[in-house]
């Protein structure tokens, strides 16, 4: 078995390179990600299912993997491309090596390849289906398998548009991550990928998070006698998710307050009547300027999305749960990047204000939805 290794994108563009990981195919959406750091909450973010992930930071794997940092249980990329490897972990808190833990999931990667003319290209041209081949995935019994028998293979795999896939990533069960000190608040989360420093974000502000699953109707929701409602990241497309947004609907008629973040903030737009698009290249990475529109503040936040909300940027438009605005968009390329019903408790941002890894300017998010949480509280009792 050789360790060579081949990448074939969809428009059959191709780099050679050494298996990385587990050796034999993957398939996916090919992304790239611009972090320096945190490759292993990239690694497990839900949210990067049937994706494979390109890392611009050309060194990965230099701190090994902890049993702390996991964004879940499990690592999610459908694929792996770095450009050096590290040859061994250092840091006080590895239990093991990146390349073992990838190897024991099955995830097939390469590396030693240029990963910034793979970056450039799928700026150029777009995020696009993409295999990665190693080991016996590049044999036949009659002989080496030919780039256009490998090319078939990558586009003969499902698009990203169109995938439904947050019930593939949501947890099967509910399950509750207790608050921290005296309980405030109960939040009904519906996970559609949630990352694990989410709820904890929650819990550190005294709320009792129920974690529920994707399929979840609103009498589950009401189930847990919720303060407020959140609606966590997650993968595919959002236009597919037409049963929770029908559920979210069903909350913003109660006037129930709801937080979303990532795939919650597209579902909040098309809950107001907002369409959503696929972006080209998508925006991932711990380094991304978004403006609050209503204060001023730029922030460098944490992205992980290849789709958007298609709102309007001027005035504030009417929905059928009264004006809402687009409250923060990147600025990089005007992306709206977070909505805000101005009459009623609703809110939502596309980043992650969570920051695992990333950034700490957004997390007083949290302190929001906390703070809208207890007017609502206080209006009950007046």
């Amino acid at each position: 078995m050789t360790d060579d290794a081949v990448l074939i994108l969809e428009d059959g563009r191709s780099w050679r390179g050494k298996a990385y990981g587990a050796t034999g195919s993957t398939v996916g959406e090919a992304v790239f990600t611009t972090g320096m750091t945190g490759y292993q909450e990239t690694l497990t973010d839900p949210s990067y299912h049937r994706q494979v992930v390109v890392m611009t930071s050309p060194h990965v794997g230099n701190t090994g993997m902890n049993g702390e940092d996991g964004e879940s249980a499990r690592i999610w990329v459908s694929g792996y491309v770095v450009r050096d490897p590290a040859r061994r972990a250092s840091n006080w808190r590895s239990t093991g090596e990146l390349a073992d833990q990838l190897a024991d999931q099955g995830v097939v990667g390469i590396s030693h390849v240029d990963t910034r003319s793979i970056t450039r290209h799928l700026r150029e041209r777009g995020a696009m289906r993409v295999g990665i081949f190693s080991g016996a995935a590049l044999a036949t019994d009659v002989g080496p398998r030919t780039t256009a028998e490998l090319l078939a293979v990558v586009r003969a795999a499902p698009e990203m548009t169109g995938a439904d896939l947050a019930a593939e990533v949501s947890t099967p069960d509910a399950y509750l991550v207790p608050a921290i000190g005296a309980r405030r608040f109960t939040v009904a989360a519906v996970d559609l990928g949630i990352k694990t420093m989410t709820p904890r974000r929650m819990a550190e502000r005294g709320i009792d998070v129920h974690v529920l699953p994707a399929a979840s109707r609103l009498a589950d929701v009401l189930a847990v006698q919720p303060d407020g409602v959140f609606f966590s990241n997650g993968p595919g497309d959002p236009a597919t998710a037409d049963a929770q947004v029908e559920l979210l609907r069903q909350v913003l008629e109660r006037r129930i307050p709801f937080f979303g973040i990532c795939f919650g903030n597209q579902l909040l737009g098309r809950a107001l009547g907002f369409g959503t698009y696929k972006l080209g290249y998508g925006h991932r990475g711990i380094n991304q300027p978004v403006l609050d529109r209503r204060t001023g503040r730029v922030e460098v936040t944490a992205h992980n999305h290849g789709f958007a909300v298609d709102a309007p940027l001027g005035e504030p438009s009417n929905t059928p749960f009264g004006p809402a605005e687009v409250s923060h968009v990147c600025l990089n390329d005007q992306v709206v990047e977070g909505l805000n019903l101005i009459d009623g408790p609703a809110f939502s941002v596309q980043y992650h204000p969570e920051a695992a890894a990333g950034p700490h300017d957004a997390g007083y998010l949290f302190d929001r939805f906390s703070s809208l949480m207890g007017e609502a509280h206080d209006a009950q009792k007046n």
